[in-house]
């Protein structure tokens, strides 16, 4: 009786162990599914103020050039802000990893209903917010935020963070004003900026 039940769980387990290696040795070869629309990889965030009535322009820069390798990015900032002016912002992400490099900001033009940039600021630097310019909207009349205005007053020191976010909720409250606390959607790219107003 012993050996019987042996038998019959031998029996029960090779039978299993067949029908394992049977699932697993088999491959779909029809999968229809879309390919996957993979994130751009950003190396590089560039943002150029320029002051209106004269003066020079402040380059404020991100590069992560080895991506999500151990070297740390270079962030750099070309001077300081002057009192009492108003600066305009152009905004542009690349990923320097190909070759010719390829420029993000216009994928992000195109896709524009699906993404937004937000700045914040600490310290005692000045909010920075939108440019009203018609290209700096989607085709619903919301912000997309490649653009930016930063008026100084007086000498203030701080950061600045730029955040890209994939899908916002831009009807959300507050968000077409630049707010994100309630923006949602997923994070592309945010990096932070030193900045001073002398």
């Amino acid at each position: 009786m012993k050996t019987m039940q042996k038998l019959n769980k031998f029996k029960t387990y090779a039978l299993i162990m067949a029908t394992v290696v049977t699932l697993s040795s088999c491959s779909n070869d029809d999968n229809n599914d879309a390919p996957v629309n993979e994130e751009e990889l950003i190396t590089t965030v560039t943002a150029i103020y320029t002051p209106l009535g004269g003066g020079t322009a402040i380059t404020l820069q991100y590069k992560d050039l080895d991506g999500e390798g151990a070297n740390a990015p270079v962030i750099t900032a070309s001077g300081n802000f002057e009192k009492n002016k108003t600066y305009n912002g152009v905004l542009t992400f690349k990923n320097e990893l190909t070759d010719p490099a390829e420029d993000i900001t216009l994928e992000i033009i195109e896709e524009a209903v699906d993404h937004q940039v937000f700045y914040r600021t600490t310290g005692t630097i000045n909010a920075f917010t939108y440019g009203t310019a018609a290209s700096n909207l989607d085709a619903n009349g919301l912000p997309v935020g490649l653009q930016s205005v930063f008026t100084t007053t007086d000498a203030a020191t701080g950061t600045l963070t730029v955040t890209l976010r994939h899908q916002p909720n831009k009807t959300a409250s507050n968000v077409a004003s630049g707010d994100i606390t309630n923006a949602a959607g997923s994070t592309d790219a945010e990096v932070s900026f030193p900045i001073s107003v002398q």
